[in-house]
C-alpha cells in the first residue's frame, strides 16, 4: 500500500495532541485542553473524510476545513507556550509539526485547484 504522507503525519501528530491534553488535563487544563484536542484531532479527521471525497469540490473542501483546524491548533498551542501551559520544547516541536501540516495541505489544495482549472480549459 502506497503511503500518504499528509494522512500518516496529521496522524502521529493527533496522538502527539491526544498525549500533550492528557498531561494537560492532569493539571487541571481541561477547558482549554479540550479546545485543543478538537481542533489538533480534527485535522487528519477531515484529511481522512477527504481522501474519501465525492468529488474534487468536496476533496478541495474538506481539506480547506483541515487547514482551518491546523490554523486553530496552531494558534492554541501559541498560547499554551506563551502562557507557560505547555513546556517551551514541547510546544516548538508540536508548533513546527502544525506548521508542515499546514504547508502541505495548503500545497495540496493549491496542486488540485490547478489541476482542476486545467482540466477545464482542456475539456472547453
Amino acid at each position: 500500500m502506497k503511503a500518504n504522507i499528509v494522512k500518516d503525519k496529521s496522524y502521529s501528530f493527533a496522538l502527539k495532541i491526544i498525549e500533550a491534553c492528557q498531561r494537560l488535563s492532569d493539571s487541571r487544563n481541561y477547558v482549554l485542553s479540550r479546545q485543543l484536542l478538537r481542533s489538533g484531532t480534527s485535522i487528519g479527521a477531515n484529511i481522512e473524510e477527504a481522501l474519501h471525497a465525492e468529488s474534487r469540490a468536496d476533496f478541495i473542501h474538506k481539506l480547506s476545513i483541515a487547514q482551518k483546524e491546523a490554523a486553530e491548533t496552531h494558534y492554541w498551542l501559541r498560547l499554551f507556550r506563551d502562557s507557560s501551559i505547555l513546556p517551551e520544547e514541547t510546544a516548538f516541536t508540536m508548533l513546527s509539526e502544525c506548521e508542515e501540516l499546514r504547508r502541505i495541505i495548503a500545497s495540496i489544495i493549491k496542486t488540485t485547484k490547478a489541476s482542476a482549472k486545467e482540466c477545464s480549459i482542456h475539456n472547453s
